[in-house]
């Protein structure tokens, strides 16, 4: 079925509250399971009432099956508060070993893959302050609902706050300045997400399990444009969430973010690149230019000119990687 983006937007765009009825008992008889994954980093401060939330969810209506941490090796008690919470916890590092440390969120979401029991899959940023129960339900409603959906996204309002004052939509610059200008210019089709690169999203494990992910802070963008190829438009959704209060990142930390997202794009132009199944070392491949970001500053003591590691790798679809494992146990 081919459709429009204006189309896809009337369409495909939801309310969490058309899903409420899963909030609800009587509703985990015959569907889909599920597994909620939290990549986290340092977290202690908002994952005890996440996980509050999501327990509360759970217990009224057996919604969540399975909710996992993949951590990367928290020093401030996020894995412990997590496992006080009954929630299930991996390091990052310990998930597909042979593949070196885990190199970023992305990363992270990819190796959380092999072991999500679900039939769904759905990731949630854990540094929300106002995370809500209808943050889970609202995104997984449209995958659970209507069977020819096989991805849901997250849109919502992100106001930027600071001090005692707020900007209702000053949240999401990188999303504002960088992606959506992408996706205008080189993925038209893509439009019509409110936010293309929140963290929260629903897929089928199959899916997610049969595309590559990028590693870090492009592995949204890289995402959403392989879901758009290998299932078209019309079985993507998104869901109005509300609004929600991310931690906000200083302007530095932004221009990284944004070098990846376009780093992300060009490689996505060029498509999926041709990675090894089997990795033939853990160690990082050797740093090329693009992987180096120089930042020019004015400080008070002069100009100076800075450099960085900003690393943009490429895991392959999981489904190959098991499907090379199970090879070479038959051929061992």
């Amino acid at each position: 079925m081919n459709m429009s983006v204006r189309e896809w937007f009337e369409q495909r765009s939801f309310h969490y509250q058309d899903f409420s009825g899963l909030a609800e008992p009587g509703h985990a008889g015959q569907r889909l399971t599920t597994t909620l994954v939290f990549p986290t980093r340092n977290v202690a401060d908002t994952i005890g009432a996440i996980l509050a939330q999501v327990t509360r969810l759970t217990e009224r209506s057996g919604l969540i099956d399975q909710v996992m941490l993949v951590d990367a090796d928290s020093t401030d008690g996020t894995g412990d508060i997590a496992r006080a919470c009954g929630a299930e916890v991996y390091s990052e590092n310990d998930l597909l070993p042979a593949f070196g440390p885990a190199r970023g969120k992305g990363d992270a979401m990819w190796r959380s893959l092999s072991v999500a029991r679900g039939d769904i899959v759905m990731f949630a940023d854990a540094d929300t302050k106002n995370f809500d129960d209808h943050f889970v339900y609202g995104t997984l409603g449209p995958l659970l609902a209507l069977p020819e959906l096989q991805f849901s996204k997250a849109a919502y309002r992100r106001p930027f706050t600071e001090g005692q004052q707020s900007v209702l939509d000053g949240g999401g610059r990188v999303t504002e300045l960088m992606a959506k200008p992408l996706f205008n210019s080189f993925c038209p089709e893509l439009t019509g997400f409110v936010q293309p690169l929140a963290g929260e999203f629903a897929a089928h494990r199959d899916l997610l399990c049969g595309i590559p992910f990028l590693t870090g802070y492009g592995v949204e963008l890289g995402i959403l444009v392989d879901v758009l190829r290998t299932v078209g438009l019309p079985a993507m959704a998104q869901v109005d969430l509300g609004a929600r209060q991310n931690r906000h990142q200083p302007l530095w930390d932004l221009g990284l973010m944004s070098s990846v997202v376009l780093r992300a794009m060009t490689r996505r132009l060029r498509g999926p690149q041709r990675v090894a199944s089997r990795p033939v070392s853990p160690r990082v491949r050797p740093l090329h230019r693009s992987d180096t970001y120089l930042h020019a500053v004015a400080t008070e003591h002069g100009l100076r000119l800075d450099e960085h590691v900003n690393l943009l790798l490429e895991r392959p679809p999981l489904a190959h990687v098991l499907a090379a494992g199970r090879d070479q146990d038959t051929v061992a």
